[in-house]
Formats: C-alpha cells, structure tokens, sequence
C-alpha cells in the first residue's frame, strides 16, 4: 500500500513524523530517503517526539547511530549516508537492533538495501520547487 502525503511548512512535515510515532510499534523498521536537505531529520525529530522522546534529537551523521531510550520505546537512528561498505553496518550490531526492542529508523537506508530485513516501512521525502520552497511531497509504502 502507497499513501501520498503533502507538506507545506516544515511543522507540517514533523506533525506527520509526530503521528507516525504515535502508531510505531517495537520491531517497526523505517527506512527514510530523500536528497540532502528535504527535510529526513525533521520528520525524525517529530517521529521522536511521538514516541515521547525527551533528549534533543540530531542526524547521527559522523557515528552512524544515535539510540534515544527516554520515549515509550528506544528509537535507534541510523544515518548510513557515509558508510563505504554495507558490511560496516555489522560493526555496530546492525540486525541486533533491526530485529529488537524499538523503532529502528534508517536515513539514505537505500545505500544498504541488501541488508533490510523483509518488511519494513518506506518512506521518501521528495521536494518540488514550483509547488514552493517549503513544499514536500511525502511517499509511505509498506514493503
């Protein structure tokens, strides 16, 4: 299933992150693409405050993981934009916390494709200049 959502300010963007959060389940696996910029640690942050995550939340970009225990359930966020090998994902335990206790979000998880387990939640984040600068298009599928 496809849903198609639409965004025009970058509160709009976190809300629906918000509500996404509310709904996770643990074991719930989000892969989020999107070019730089589109607004992937926005929709984070609002799926962290979801979840009621209190510590302040940032792209884990220089350390591949960030894991927020403070919410209903630990969110484990993974940025794998700067991995030069899939196979560094097994330094860091990668399918301990696919396969844990919490929500798993994975930001440019399309860089480890081979190594997403079988279902999980796709969610892009595209931009479209002549709808505005703010404008997102938002695009969840369930894989």
């Amino acid at each position: 299933m496809k849903t198609i959502y639409e965004s025009n300010s970058a509160e709009e963007t976190r809300a629906l992150g918000k509500r996404m959060g509310e709904e996770a389940q643990a074991g719930d696996v989000i892969a989020l693409t999107g070019d730089l910029g589109v607004g992937k640690t926005v929709f984070t942050k609002g799926i962290a405050e979801g979840l009621g995550v209190k510590e302040p939340v940032s792209s884990p970009t220089f350390t591949i993981l960030q894991e927020y225990r403070s919410g209903r359930m630990p969110l484990y966020h993974f940025d794998v934009y700067r991995i030069g090998d899939p196979e560094e994902m097994d330094e860091v335990g990668f399918d301990d916390y696919i396969y844990g206790d919490g929500l798993c979000l994975i930001e440019w998880a399309e860089l480890i494709s081979d190594l997403m387990p079988e279902h999980y939640r796709q969610i892009t984040i595209e931009k479209d200049l002549t709808r505005g600068f703010d404008y997102r298009r938002i695009i969840v599928e369930d894989k």
